[in-house]
């Protein structure tokens, strides 16, 4: 039993994204502002099962990509990506400014920590200085997300997509902004606690993807409305 719920949440990083898919299956005319948050479940889905497939077949994969831990690193610039471009493009957000100047000073962050302190290609861990940034500064959107929303008194917040969007990925970085800040730590430390942790990772993600799919499925609806 154990053993069963450990192997889900292992594969939970490719398996909880079919969530999204299902709801896209069924309600296929979404809003042009979710199409970021599209781009990155397809991406997401591509990139996690490369992950969780280097484990059985990491022999099959090329030198460069004997760890998984550089496609971790790859999988968070491309959700830092894919929500900047989506908070951006949010007809409600109204620091629209600040979200470009938070990206802009996050890219030069990105270059100066993989020029001067970490390693992309680090075999040994992923890089918790640039998730723990990207959790920061992906948390900082969703509030000026939510500020935007308290100056309008006419929405109904809980009927929009982007309400279910932006709790999830709030969620998501609230949960592991300590997670991956301690993670290379913990490792050292203990590698067996580092995985049980872990696993609080693979359960906010199961969440978040479970909002992405209440925000797809609701979102034409939500237009009809509108």
């Amino acid at each position: 039993m154990f053993t069963t719920l450990r192997s889900l949440l292992d594969w939970s990083e490719v398996w909880a994204l079919l969530m999204p898919f299902a709801a896209l299956y069924l309600q296929r005319r979404q809003p042009p502002a979710l199409k970021p948050v599209i781009w990155y479940a397809v991406l997401a889905f591509a990139i996690n099962l490369g992950i969780d497939l280097n484990i059985p077949f990491k022999n099959y994969y090329p030198s460069w990509l004997q760890s998984n831990n550089p496609l971790y690193n790859v999988h968070s610039i491309t959700r830092f990506v894919c929500f900047s471009i989506y908070f951006v493009r949010l007809p409600e957000m109204k620091y629209k400014g600040m979200v470009r100047l938070l990206s802009n000073l996050s890219f030069v962050f990105l270059l100066v920590n993989f020029t001067f302190f970490e390693k992309f290609y680090n075999y040994n861990s992923f890089s918790s200085n640039l998730f723990t940034a990207e959790a920061f500064v992906l948390l900082v959107y969703c509030m000026l997300y939510y500020l935007s929303e308290l100056q309008d008194d006419d929405r109904n917040l809980f009927r929009t997509p982007h309400f279910w969007v932006v709790t999830g990925l709030s969620i998501y970085v609230v949960t592991n902004f300590f997670v991956f800040l301690f993670y290379e730590p913990m490792i050292e430390l203990d590698v067996e606690l580092a995985l049980n942790i872990w696993n609080l990772h693979n359960i906010s993600f199961i969440v978040f993807c479970l909002f992405i799919a209440k925000a797809f499925y609701g979102a034409p609806r939500y237009q009809l409305a509108g």
